[in-house]
């Protein structure tokens, strides 16, 4: 049995049982992998995959177990090489962070600024994509930290530590009549109009539909978008009225919209920062947590993590 092959089980369980798409992504060559994965069978001496002719189909009861087994054995071999780098090299090496739009355009700029002056050695990489993807992401061991709004208390494996609570604003042209409006802004007055927000995998969507659903309206949702900068530009354009995260106004991007708190017609959505389970952190890493949520110290990080009490 070898590292490569339980690597190869884990790669063709993440690439939806598509042998060929994972020799792609993993530049080798199809027989190769299949070869691989039949010597790891032989071995253990039961079959990993149901086939179906040439395809597999999906894994075996059997398969299940050894899949988790395998990505418990990779990340314990991931631990020790960041062990050694941390006694090797305790200022040097590679921060991977997944995060959404909002989070990586809005938040992180000030963050990392301060780490990168603190640790100039250290190479920070994002990986941005939608809250279930930034799970993925910190679950598979790609990234070191996930920061999301939704999702990452869904999955049980990450330690997840609330960091902060925000709400909404809405965006309108300075021409428009809602620009004009006396008096707070209600769910009303919103949905008169086409509404541009957020795809409703990101940024807390589930809350504004739920505002609306309460008081039995139905927004004319016209344009989802991914991220804030989007949203705004069809607003720009008069496409709709913009729903969007408060941290995401720049009052020099935007000084052609007029902002409206909306904080009163949502439930507040919070951002969580989440950790592997049992994954060794570099000194670093902890340095990162901190300067992003100062309420975490290295001390409260290892209790979340041997205990999970942050999980709220």
């Amino acid at each position: 049995m070898t590292l490569q092959q339980l690597r190869y089980l884990c790669a063709i369980v993440d690439h939806g049982l598509n042998v060929s798409g994972t020799a792609h992504a993993l530049a080798t060559s199809q027989p190769g992998i299949s070869k691989q994965v039949r010597q790891l069978e032989d071995e253990l001496g039961l079959k990993v995959f149901v086939r179906q002719g040439k395809r597999l189909a999906s894994l075996t009861p059997a398969g299940s177990v050894v899949v988790a087994t395998a990505r418990k054995a990779l990340s314990e071999i991931g631990n020790l090489t960041r062990v050694a780098d941390e006694y090797r090299r305790e200022d040097a090496g590679t921060l991977a962070i997944a995060t959404t739009h909002t989070q990586a355009r809005y938040v992180l700029p000030r963050v990392l600024h301060a780490f990168s002056v603190r640790y100039p050695k250290v190479r920070v990489v994002l990986h941005q994509g939608n809250p279930r993807q930034v799970a993925e992401y910190t679950l598979a061991g790609e990234t070191d930290v996930g920061i999301a709004t939704e999702a990452l208390a869904d999955y049980p494996e990450l330690v997840t530590l609330p960091c902060y609570t925000w709400n909404r604003i809405v965006l309108v042209p300075r021409a428009h009549p809602l620009a004009k409006l006396k008096g707070r802004l209600t769910l009303e007055a919103l949905v008169r109009h086409p509404i541009v927000t957020y795809d409703f995998s990101f940024t807390g969507r589930s809350q504004i539909n739920a505002a609306f659903a309460a008081r039995g309206l139905e927004p004319n949702v016209v344009l989802t978008a991914l991220d804030a900068d989007v949203i705004k530009t069809y607003v720009e354009l008069g496409t709709g009225v913009g729903i969007v995260a408060q941290m995401a106004w720049d009052p020099v991007r935007d000084k052609g919209l007029v902002k409206l708190d909306a904080s009163h017609l949502f439930a507040p959505s919070t951002t969580r920062l989440a950790l592997r389970r049992n994954a060794f952190l570099r000194g670093y890493v902890y340095a990162f947590v901190e300067r992003f949520a100062p309420a975490y110290r290295r001390e409260q990080v290892d209790a979340a993590l041997s205990g999970g009490a942050a999980r709220t």
